[in-house]
Order: structure tokens, then C-alpha cells, then sequence
């Protein structure tokens, strides 16, 4: 999430643009949610601090002179926010607040993010720390998944880069002792059990200099056992914020001002003049926000329907596309061909051998080999970049069926893969693009890995798609299996829904930059990837489009036919 993205949105903002607010608001909030929500723990305190700092960002909006440092200016509110609340309250009051607590931001983190593994662990290491070294954490996770720089995070702390380096490194090892604590207790020390017998239950320095050094002078506890401890900062990158939870809401009043306080008088400031567009007898609402007459801000997340009845765990037919290989076996480790160049487009279908190859839309985006895992990909052409508008904000996550994302303007947008079959195996229903106008191009895929690359080094069978413990996630035959960052370029506007129907998954869907683009997939093996990205833009209309994708809306986008062509 970039501020220099947002300027012309925060600069309409600031000129009296109540859509352009409402924009902004809904797609920073769930920054400021993540910030506040990891800094207190998920403490009840939480809605009040993300609302408190989401109403000085709007009453201040104006005092902004540079649309590009909006970002840094924010967190640093939001971090202001958090200290002015530690200070309103005693050790005492926060103690017997914890038990209002909304939910614990560690377990929302796992649940909300399906977090396996040694990153659950980071997650629940969290507890651990002092509040001092959450709120330094809730920045630093940031930093790590790449929606926050090292001097944003400097500036919001209020100290120097250097200073910020030496305190991130102590909360870092401060936060591998907790790690080791959580790996601990899930262990079965006959010691630490006596020790713990004692133990309360919840997180506190004492007991985690305790348990740490239990667990320094115990051969048992001490032996991380056959796994590897991966650094943090590695199990934290491309990690998505955390959503923002059911039936959360958001009401602004602009400072309290009244619309007649507001207008009246020779002189009216920033506040006044949008208090005056407020209220206008009129609502404005986009991706869950509504800015309603008088001068109130409601952003709500809405609560989610039922998930439907699931018969089996079987995609919906989809024909084959013409010129397709034969799906791979997603219990199969990748299977890399020495010839294949990375930089080249998908091999097209006969329909793409016609008499104009650079018709739009002509072009199949067909079956192909994971590339060598140490051959960098090819260069991906630059198109004209003027921003992505998305109804879902910075940051939309589609989890369930139904979910959908509307994407309007011209630039590059990410969707992210979260495959889930520990949750729900099968039949997987690809999400369908529709309502195109204008021009949609799949211009690289990267994340470091294919969703069919393997992900474990002691189960041979695991891979991003599932393992034989928990079953897979299998595309409909002749679908391009996805790597774990897609990108595409859009010059228009068009809808991404999600199909969820048998196999569990989600996805996020990101507004980005050719520039965040090209560092992913030039990201390979010697950063700690599986692989280096895969560059299908040839800088021309022959570009491959989505499989699935139609300029019609239909009912049930799970209908959309198997057809990359427009």
C-alpha cells in the first residue's frame, strides 16, 4: 500500500470529494485496524483507537501538504493514538480490561489468515512481548510484508533509522525467546509441565522469563526437534493484513462540528468545507463505507451469509480449452522443463495462429511447465500506469462465494492465492472475470513459487495445492495452474468474483505498480524462493488474457466458459 498511489485520491479528498473520502477511509483502514489491533493485542480498546485516529486523520486531512508521505503521516497519528491511550491508563485498569478484550489479535491473525506452521507460531509468540515491543512489532510486521519502509517506521516512532534498527533487532530476539516459549509448551517437557502448573494461563514478563529459562538449561525443550526455526522477517513476507472482522464499524463525526458551526463565518477551513458537501441531502456509498447527511462517517463491515451447502467436493465442468495439455497431477512434485524460457508466452492454441496474431483477445493462456527454478525471467514491458480504483480498497479479500472486487482505471492489480484444502478439498471453481470494458491482460506470475511447487521438506507430498494428509485443491482440467502471486494489467474496468463451490480458497486482490511487479518475479532462489516469477507480457495485444473472462455479466459468474479469449 503506497501513498503516492493515493494522491490524486487524497488530494480530491482534501478539495471536498466526499467519494474520494469515503475511498480513502475504506482503503486505509485496514492498515490502521492491523497497526492498533497487533500494538494492544486485540484489547476492547482497539475499535475506540482505530476510530480516534481515523477522525484526526479526516479532521486533519486539510494540514496535509504532501499527498505522498499520507502513509507515514497516518501511522504516525495511529501510533500517537496508541500512546496517548497507555497513558490514560493504569497497569491496573489494562489488567482488568482484558477481560472485555474484543479478541486476541494473535488468534484473529491465525484464524483470519489460516496461518500453519511456524507462522502461527510468530503469531502466537506475539502474546509474549511487552507492550513497548508490540507496538515496535505491529510496524515491523508491516515493514516485513512490504506495506510499511524502514523510515516510515522510524518517523512513527519518533526516532532516528539507526535507533530504529537497534530496537527492532532487541524486539526481534525478544520475540524469538517467545517463539521458543510457544514451541515449548506445545511440546511435552515433563518439567516445564510441573513449572506451569502453577502458571495462570495468560502471557506475562515474568512468566516468560521464567519459561525461557526453563527452557535455556533443558535439552528437551531447548531442541527445536527435525525442523528448521526459520528467521521471522522470512515466515512474515507476503503475508496479508489481517481483515477487518464481522460487524465492525467505523462512525466519524468530523470533530464534532455541526454543519451550521461549520459553514458559517467570512472564514471556513477544511472541515467546514466538507461538513458543507456532507451535508447535501445525499448518501455515498462504496466498499462498505457511507457517508451520510450531517456530517456522520459509517464504515461497517458487513456481517457474512451463510456459507452454501456444499453437495461434493467436484468443480463444475468447464470444457476444455483447445490446444490444452492434460492437467497435472497435484500430488506431483513440479516437474521443470530444461527448455523452457521463462520469458516466453504460454504456447497460444490453434485459435491463436489466425492471419492478425495481435488481435485482442486472440490469445489462450494455456497449460504450461513450471519454468527452471534458477532461470530469471524475461523483461516485462512497461504499459501507461494512471492508478487502479478498487470498490474492495488497498487490500480486498474475497473469501467466500459470491465475493467480488470491481477494478477500474488503468495499471497493474495483484491477486494473491490462499489455497485452504485442510479445510476443504476437491473439485476448485476458478473466480471469473466479467463486465469487462476496456482491456484485461495477465502480464506475469511470481510470489516466488507455483501453487504445485512443493512446501515442505519432510512431506514429499505437500505442495501449495494440498498434501496426501489433507487431500488437494484440483483446477478444472486444462485451467493454467496459478502461482501464488498472479498479475494482470487492466485498462478499463472489470469485476473479479470469487466461485468458491468444493475446494476452500480465497484470494486478495491489491492495486500495485509495474515497479512491484518486476520485484517479485526478478525475487528467485537466492532470496529464499522456490523460483523466480514468469513474465507472459509480450509488450502487445497478444498478451495472454484470463481463462476465464467475459465482457457479460451473468447471474452466476461459475458459468463463465473456459475461453481466454473477448
Amino acid at each position: 500500500m503506497d501513498g503516492r498511489q493515493w494522491s490524486s485520491t487524497i488530494a480530491a479528498a482534501q478539495a471536498g470529494d466526499r467519494r474520494a473520502l469515503d475511498e480513502l477511509v475504506a482503503g486505509w483502514l485496514p492498515l490502521v485496524y492491523n497497526i492498533v489491533g497487533r500494538a494492544l493485542n486485540g484489547h476492547a480498546d482497539v475499535d475506540d483507537v482505530v476510530q480516534e485516529t481515523m477522525l484526526r486523520a479526516v479532521d486533519n486531512l486539510g494540514s496535509l501538504r504532501d499527498p505522498e508521505s499520507f502513509r507515514s503521516w497516518l501511522v504516525a497519528i495511529a501510533m500517537r493514538q496508541i500512546r496517548d491511550r497507555a497513558r490514560r491508563r493504569t497497569t491496573d485498569t489494562l489488567r482488568d480490561g482484558m477481560a472485555d478484550r474484543a479478541a486476541d489479535f494473535a488468534e484473529l491473525t491465525v484464524l483470519k489468515l489460516q496461518l500453519e506452521g511456524q507462522r502461527r507460531e510468530v503469531a502466537e509468540a506475539v502474546r509474549w512481548l511487552d507492550d513497548e515491543d508490540r507496538e515496535l512489532l505491529s510496524l515491523w510486521w508491516l515493514e516485513v510484508a512490504g506495506e510499511l519502509t524502514r523510515r516510515e517506521l522510524a518517523a512513527a516512532v519518533g526516532i532516528s533509522r539507526q535507533h530504529a534498527a537497534v530496537r527492532v533487532q532487541r524486539m526481534k530476539e525478544r520475540l524469538e525467546v517467545s517463539r521458543g516459549i510457544v514451541r515449548a509448551l506445545d511440546g511435552a517437557c515433563p518439567g516445564l509441565r510441573e513449572l506451569t502448573a502453577r502458571w495462570d494461563g495468560p502471557p506475562d514478563s515474568v512468566w516468560r522469563k521464567r519459561l525461557a529459562r526453563h527452557i535455556r538449561g533443558c535439552g528437551y525443550c531447548a531442541s527445536p526437534g527435525a525442523a528448521v526455526v526459520v528467521p521471522a522477517e522470512r515466515l512474515l513476507v507476503g503475508i496479508a493484513l489481517v481483515p477487518l472482522p464481522v460487524g465492525f464499524t467505523l462512525s466519524l463525526a468530523f470533530g464534532g462540528k455541526t454543519a451550521v458551526a461549520a459553514t458559517t463565518g467570512a472564514s471556513v477551513g477544511w472541515s467546514g468545507k466538507m461538513l458543507g458537501a456532507l451535508t447535501k441531502p445525499a448518501v455515498a456509498l462504496s466498499a462498505g463505507a457511507t457517508i451520510v447527511a450531517g456530517g456522520a462517517y459509517v464504515v461497517t463491515h458487513p456481517a457474512e451469509a451463510p456459507p452454501p451447502a456444499i453437495a461434493a467436493p467436484t468443480a463444475r465442468p468447464q470444457s476444455q480449452a483447445p490446444g490444452t495439455a492434460p492437467p497435472r497431477s497435484p500430488s506431483a512434485s513440479p516437474s521443470p522443463s530444461p527448455s523452457a524460457s521463462p520469458s516466453a508466452s504460454p504456447s497460444p492454441s490453434p485459435s491463436a495462429t489466425r492471419p492478425k496474431p495481435e488481435l485482442y483477445g486472440t490469445v489462450v493462456d494455456a497449460v504450461d511447465r513450471a519454468p527452471d527454478p534458477n532461470a530469471r525471467p524475461g523483461v516485462l514491458p512497461r504499459r501507461p500506469e494512471s492508478g487502479i480504483t478498487s470498490t474492495g480498497g488497498a487490500h480486498a479479500v474475497l473469501n467466500h462465494r459470491g465475493d467480488g472486487v470491481t477494478l477500474t482505471g488503468r495499471g497493474y492489480v495483484l491477486v494473491r492465492w490462499q489455497i485452504s484444502p485442510q479445510y476443504r478439498a476437491g473439485g476448485l471453481v476458478m473466480p471469473a472475470w466479467t463486465g469487462l470494458k476496456g482491456e484485461l491482460f495477465h502480464v506475469a506470475s511470481g510470489g516466488g513459487r507455483r501453487m504445485d511447487d512443493r512446501v515442505s521438506s519432510t512431506d514429499s507430498s505437500a505442495t501449495g495445492m494440498g498434501s496426501s494428509a489433507t487431500g488437494y485443491a484440483v483446477p478444472p482440467p486444462g485451467t493454467q495452474q496459478m502461482w501464488q502471486n498472479e498479475y494482470f494489467y487492466v485498462d478499463g474496468s472489470v469485476t473479479l468474483t470469487v466461485n468458491e463451490r468444493g475446494a476452500d480458497y480465497g484470494v486478495s486482490v491489491f492495486p500495485t505498480t509495474w515497479q512491484n511487479v518486476e520485484d517479485d518475479v526478478t525475487s528467485g532462489p537466492p532470496e529464499g524462493a522456490i523460483r523466480y516469477g514468469l513474465v507472459r507480457d509480450t509488450g502487445k495485444d497478444d498478451t495472454p488474457v484470463p481463462q476465464y473472462v467475459t465482457r457479460a455479466t451473468p447471474a452466476d459468474p461459475a458459468t463463465v466458459a473456459q475461453a481466454s479469449r473477448v
